[in-house]
């Protein structure tokens, strides 16, 4: 029988709003799912959090999913860069690749500000432009850069092995002092940074972006540095899962990362499979909680109700939820048993 988990980052709406929220949810079929569902205990080292980490609640549980985790436990991120590059049909030399990302950084009166760079919409062409400025930069100092798509480049810098980062999203909207990369390398990572930031300030590009009302892209954001040496053990560990879908693009080799809806998903009937919904991620980053309710009901609509219909159905056996916000991750579990359960009602209140 099949077994689905969906892991809904930022599912959990922030405690100080949460009941506000709820009220005006409109989702039987997820309240239907949590009404009848038992909590999952999840393990210590992803069940809570201060909020300052180096990677959001649901970026640590992936990484703990695909053997990912090894720079967790010292303060860092994941390291995906070496095999982000394989999904872009880049073979890493031998050597420490890192992901890196343009980037609109904010300026504020006393401190700066990481801009979500999915709002950006930087075209293929912006992105060359600025990669070949950039490039003369990198390898006059010994640290090659190549090319990934419009938002994603790679750096090799060997010497960088121990150098501490930060996610992207978990630094997107704070003061990003705390999440700047610590350790070796890292003031020399800040003087490279801003001999980029000279060179991109007032090129044509960014003038015309602004001139669209475009933010200017004038920053890079460097993360998931990997060994090559890593690479292996990752793409051979174990993950429990048959089949992953809709995967974050930094993990595309280890499952797929779009492309499936809910009734090819259930046509297909993984034994255990792992689905990422993340439409809740972009507006709960932003603040944007009219917009999270707006994609909640999509995810109803698209998701949930199709899920629901085929566990009532049989097709599915079970179905896992893994949500989150910025500080604590929770699970539950519902089974097709579990749905006979007619004492215990439908209710959102497990999201509070």
């Amino acid at each position: 029988m099949s077994h689905i988990d969906i892991l809904l980052p930022f599912g959990l709406p922030p405690p100080e709003l949460a009941s506000d929220l709820i009220r005006q949810l409109k989702t039987p079929a997820l309240a239907a799912l949590l009404g009848r569902a038992r909590s999952e205990q999840q393990a210590p080292e992803w069940q809570s959090f201060d909020g300052f980490e180096n990677a959001l609640p649901h970026e640590t549980w992936l990484a703990h999913q695909f053997a990912l985790a090894e720079n967790l436990a010292q303060g860092g991120s994941p390291p995906a860069a070496a095999a982000a590059m394989t999904m872009f049909g880049l073979k890493p030399d031998d050597g420490v690749w890192f992901l890196l990302q343009p980037v609109h950084i904010h300026v504020t009166r006393d401190h700066l500000v990481l801009m979500d760079q999915r709002q950006l919409l930087i075209s293929e062409q912006e992105s060359r432009t600025l990669f070949d400025l950039a490039e003369p930069l990198f390898s006059e100092i010994g640290m090659p850069l190549r090319y990934g798509d419009a938002h994603t480049w790679f750096m090799r810098a060997d010497a960088w092995n121990a150098l501490r980062t930060s996610t992207p999203d978990a630094a997107c909207g704070h003061n990003i002092d705390i999440w700047m990369p610590k350790g070796n390398g890292e003031r020399d990572w800040r003087k490279l940074q801003n001999e980029v930031q000279m060179h991109w300030h007032e090129h044509a590009l960014n003038q015309a972006r602004e001139m669209r009302g475009q933010k200017p892209i004038n920053s890079l954001w460097l993360w998931g540095g990997t060994p090559t040496a890593m690479l292996a053990e990752q793409t051979s560990a174990r993950s429990p899962y048959t089949a992953a879908i809709n995967l974050p693009e930094w993990m595309g080799a280890l499952g797929q990362t779009r492309g499936m809806t809910a009734g090819q998903l259930i046509s297909a009937a993984p034994q255990r499979g792992l689905l990422v919904l993340d439409a809740l991620l972009e507006a709960a980053l932003a603040g944007d909680w009219g917009r999270w309710l707006g994609q909640m009901q999509d995810l109803e609509l698209h998701w949930f109700a199709p899920l629901l219909d085929a566990l009532k159905a049989g097709k599915i056996s079970s179905i896992g939820l893994i949500l989150n916000h910025n500080k604590e991750l929770r699970g539950y579990r519902t089974s097709r048993m579990a749905l006979r359960r007619f004492w215990l009602q439908p209710t959102l209140n497990k999201l509070l």
